[in-house]
């Protein structure tokens, strides 16, 4: 495993998160704030636990969804439900800097540990909650999923091929952008925190992150009253910026400017493409199917290796479109940028984590530790923070709070 001390000085070293999220968003975030160093505590139900343990893939019983995510933190069980364990939990908040939900809105708010609930006994706390369609608005009570922020964001209306339905896209990327948009709001209401002393509730809508991420596709509508439609793998500001079939399958050609289009005009040597219609780049995007072809008709006489090695020894942006078994074995990706790490689990053994995307010059985000076992860390916790006796943490077991 990749195991570094405290020595390493992590980033967010004696940062304290109580996690109480589940499944992926809220997980995610978490999970960010602690491959940085903080020490994050996920909360689960007795008994039962986060949903996603039961999620496929499994390794001897264990959930690999829930064991990438959730790596690097301590687990504990809590009945939040139970007076006992709302008081234990405030107990917590009171130690704690930051806490992180992703319940319904107004669920917590029920249980008294709202953020307003919360700020009394912590005012320094930074609160995050993630929610389908966020704390406010008519909107706000519904339930939020992945595949419901990609929808209502329009995203669904814009991928896949015209005259093909609307399409979700191949990972949860409404979940994955709400738990990184939780993260960055934290960190600025941390940051705030370190200068007035005062915390902050995030409240993240996963439609909310969606809509934001749609960038030129809003604008395409708000500038020119225009519907923006699925165009397949092309984008709408530039060309050729799109998929090209090879001999043995597809390859991207990225030219982002005029200067590249000119290096790829001298590469090919195809009178067509000196054409006047192709001579600056909004006349390419609005000739793109014409250019398309132009383009295809070279390439489909060489391999995806021998495309791309051409093209970017001549200074033009190109690459394979990978499968995940080519991806896991790149030399850079895997390689020399990390983003696959072997760790050991407990009970599931070696198994192959998704790494940390955030590299520093200073500091190391990493994979230290494996997700915990259900309640694994409840003792170590309730003794080393609040510093209850082993009799006390048994009575409250066997009264069912943990």
């Amino acid at each position: 495993m990749n195991v570094e001390s405290k020595a390493n000085n992590l980033m967010l070293e004696g940062v304290r998160v109580l996690d109480l999220t589940r499944v992926l968003a809220g997980p995610y975030c978490c999970m960010m704030l602690a491959d940085m160093g903080a020490d994050v505590i996920k909360i689960e139900l007795p008994g039962r636990g986060d949903d996603s343990r039961g999620n496929a893939p499994i390794v001897n019983g264990e959930s690999a969804y829930f064991m990438n995510l959730n790596r690097n933190k301590r687990g504990m069980t809590l009945n939040l439900k139970s007076e006992e364990g709302k008081e234990i939990f405030r107990e917590l908040v009171k130690q704690s800097d930051i806490v992180v939900e992703n319940y319904r809105p107004g669920v917590m708010e029920k249980l008294g540990l709202g953020y307003e609930d919360l700020k009394k006994i912590n005012p320094g706390l930074v609160y995050g909650a993630i929610s389908g369609f966020g704390h406010y608005g008519p909107y706000s009570k519904r339930a939020g999923y992945d595949i419901v922020g990609q929808a209502m964001s329009g995203l669904m209306s814009t991928t896949g091929w015209p005259g093909t339905p609307p399409t979700r896209t191949g990972t949860a990327i409404s979940d994955v952008m709400g738990g990184v948009s939780c993260c960055v709001g934290i960190l600025a209401a941390y940051a705030n925190r370190l200068k007035t002393g005062e915390g902050d509730k995030v409240d993240v809508s996963l439609v909310d992150s969606m809509v934001s991420s749609l960038e030129i596709i809003n604008m395409i509508y708000l500038c020119t009253g225009r519907v923006p439609d699925k165009i397949g793998n092309r984008y709408e500001a530039i060309y050729p910026y799109d998929s090209f079939k090879a001999k043995d399958g597809d390859v991207i050609i990225a030219c982002g400017n005029d200067k590249l289009f000119n290096l790829l005009k001298q590469v090919l040597k195809i009178s067509a493409l000196e054409e006047e219609r192709f001579d600056c780049n909004v006349k390419r995007v609005q000739n793109h199917e014409p250019l398309k072809e132009i383009i295809e008709a070279w390439t489909v006489n060489y391999t995806i290796d021998e495309i791309v090695d051409t093209l970017l020894s001549n200074g033009i942006p190109a690459a394979p479109i990978n499968t995940i078994d080519r991806v896991v074995k790149d030399p850079h990706i895997a390689g020399a940028r990390e983003m696959f790490v072997e760790t050991e689990h407990p009970v599931a053994g070696k198994i192959t984590l998704t790494g940390n995307h955030l590299k520093f010059t200073n500091k190391k985000a990493s994979i230290r530790t494996a997700a915990p076992l259900l309640g694994q860390h409840t003792t170590e916790i309730l003794q080393e923070i609040l510093g209850y006796s082993q009799a006390k943490i048994e009575n409250f077991q066997n009264n069912g709070v943990f």
